[in-house]
């Protein structure tokens, strides 16, 4: 299920309700105004309605939005320094201050948002000195109007992070499921990207004069490729979103497989002891580890021959190769890496002592 991001949160909250906030302003601070007898009231609606305009604006950013938290501030300021009668005005800047802060971070909102209630502070006092209001009512809603403002600024900004953490959850997930992807096409396709070519040097090797054996590596190359092709529609599914079922993730039942089809190809690999019972996810790391390394020997190494060897601890695949010390992991052994750190394993590679190369990969049981 989507999640919506920072900016259609700010969207749904200019959607419907500021209007409200807006419509309830005009009529209640005429109808306010009416009651207590000031007149003309048109000045007064103006000066509540321009208050709360802010708040159904396009969300702002930057210096912007702080200047429309001290221009919602002033107006209601001068609305009270007017002497006009308490209502709705008093929702102007506190909604202004929430739509604010859902948009900006703390830094942008929070001093407008405090020079904005200073400013009504200032007009509640002014009306009290100018035009014989209650000293203590308008003290009280000075300290009211600093607690809903904050408070108003409080719940936007929290809401706020909580939808910014999740929208980063979500883009770390999203991240993590390309990278799986990447992986899954490199293991399997590469792998049998690299059993065609050996196989169709076989082939070209043998043509002439063993017609029977170049038509052998020609029906792996057949086979091959279209294991290759179904595990690079089944991702380039998933990758557009259509329906497509999940294929089974290899483990170490497929081994034996694996090694026949690199055999195949040419080269000569000797498996040594087995694997014992481990787990699933253990058995599928092992795979990775031992279809990345063979992989390996037949792209780069130069070998004749592979050993696979199983010990207790993991799995170790050498080989007679040219060897040399790793200049770029690529995806190939960060991937291994990463699937063996991730069951609490370790990857070690490089040359080997006896000549080759080696990977060496400690599997938890």
């Amino acid at each position: 299920m989507a999640h919506p991001s920072v900016a259609e949160l700010t969207r749904a909250h200019r959607s419907w309700w500021p209007w409200a906030v807006l419509v309830i302003t005009a009529l209640g601070t005429g109808a306010s105004n009416a009651a207590n007898d000031v007149h003309p009231i048109t000045p007064a609606v103006a000066l509540a309605v321009a208050a709360v305009l802010p708040a159904v604006m396009p969300p702002l950013s930057g210096r912007a939005a702080t200047a429309a938290l001290v221009v919602s501030g002033a107006l209601c300021g001068l609305y009270f320094a007017l002497g006009y009668a308490d209502g709705p005005v008093f929702l102007a800047l506190p909604t202004v201050t929430f739509l604010t802060a859902c948009a900006v971070p703390v830094p942008r909102w929070l001093p407008g948002a405090l020079v904005g209630v200073a400013l009504v502070a200032a007009g509640l006092a002014a009306r009290w000195e100018w035009h014989a209001d209650e000293p203590h009512k308008s003290l009280w809603q000075a300290i009211g109007m600093v607690g809903i403002v904050l408070a108003a600024g409080a719940v936007a900004t929290a809401t706020r992070n909580r939808f910014e953490a999740r929208a980063e959850r979500l883009e770390r997930t999203a991240t993590e499921e390309r990278l799986r992807m990447a992986q899954d096409l490199h293991d399997g396709v590469g792998h049998g990207l690299a059993v065609i070519a050996m196989q169709a040097g076989v082939a070209l090797h043998v043509l002439d004069r063993d017609p029977a054996a170049a038509r052998s590596s020609l029906e792996a190359i057949r086979t091959t490729s279209k294991e290759a092709l179904d595990a690079l529609r089944s991702e380039l599914a998933m990758i557009a979103g259509e329906p497509a079922p999940r294929r089974p993730a290899p483990g170490l039942a497929d081994i034996p497989a694996l090694v026949d089809r690199v055999r195949s190809a040419g080269l000569r690999v000797e498996v040594v002891g087995e694997p014992g019972e481990r787990s699933r996810e253990s058995g599928e790391a092992a795979y990775a580890v031992v279809q990345e390394s063979l992989t390996n020997v037949l792209r780069h190494a130069g070998a004749t021959s592979a050993r696979v060897v199983w010990t207790e601890r993991g799995v170790t695949v050498t080989d007679d190769g040219r060897g040399g010390a790793v200049q770029d992991e690529g995806m190939g052994i960060s991937g291994m890496r990463v699937r063996l750190e991730a069951l609490g394993g370790t990857l070690r590679v490089g040359p080997h002592p006896e000549g080759g190369f080696a990977v060496v990969a400690e599997l938890p049981r």
